[in-house]
Parts: C-alpha cells; structure tokens; sequence
C-alpha cells in the first residue's frame, strides 16, 4: 500500500536573482529585509524562486497562486497564478518543479510587514516574510 504524502514546499523564497539549470533551482542573494531611504520605495528588479515536490496523490492539474500583501492582508500587486500540470511517469514516486517568478519595479508605498503568500488550489501552503524598513541617509554620506 503506498503512502499518499502531500505536495511539498522544499524552497520558497525572494531574491535577486534565480536560474533553472536542467531542474536544479540556482539562487543568488536570498533576502527578507529591503532597505530604502525614502517612499515610495522601488525595489528595482527581485525573483520568488519556489520548488515543489509532488507525489502519485498530487496528480492533474492544479493552480499555484501567489499573493503580495501588506501587514493588512492587501495586495500590493495583482495575484500571480501559475497553472500546474502534474503527471508522474511510471517509474518515479515523486516528481520535482521549479518555479521562478521575476519582478520589475516592486513598489513599496509605506514600510512595515509584507508577505508573499503561496496557495496551491486556494489552500494556504506557505508565507515568505519581508520586512521594508526606512533608513535616513547617513551624514558622512551627505554632500556639503
């Protein structure tokens, strides 16, 4: 009798910059916290990077949205939904996927809490914390 284990999350993460190398999820600069000196704050250029496993039970299709939001529970952007077509070949129990997710000009109007949410077919599967903080320009770094 085979053991029916759920999809898994092995990463799940925001970064400068990620790669999908024939199935081996490359990261650079993982991070959880955005430094600005003013609002809004523009980050100019980050990736989510998320790899999922899935078993025999997680087969068909399936729908991974991801949702930016604000310490409120508001978006800060649209939802990102990705449609997953999950199909085991014979001789494998699991199968692995990357997904990487990049984003151009991610506007901050106020610092505080953000999230980015992820859910497989409505379900809350995982939450990446960011925190964006506000740091005066230093005064050795202003010009007289």
């Amino acid at each position: 009798m085979a053991l029916y284990l759920p999809m898994n999350i092995q990463v799940a993460v925001l970064c400068d910059a990620a790669t999908n190398d024939n199935e081996k999820l490359n990261l650079l600069g993982a991070f959880d916290t955005i430094y600005a000196q003013q609002l809004p704050a523009i980050h100019p250029q980050c990736s989510v990077a998320l790899r999922l496993t899935f078993t025999p039970g997680d087969e068909g299709h399936h729908q991974v949205t991801l949702n930016f939001v604000n310490a409120d529970g508001r978006a800060i952007m649209p939802p990102m939904d990705l449609p997953v077509a999950v199909t085991l070949p014979d001789d494998a129990h699991f199968l692995t996927r990357n997904f990487i997710i990049n984003i151009q000009q991610l506007k901050f109007n106020e610092p505080g809490m953000f999230s980015l949410d992820v859910l497989l077919d409505g379900r809350s599967q995982a939450s990446i914390p960011l925190l964006v903080k506000i740091t005066p320009p230093s005064a050795s770094s202003e010009v007289p």
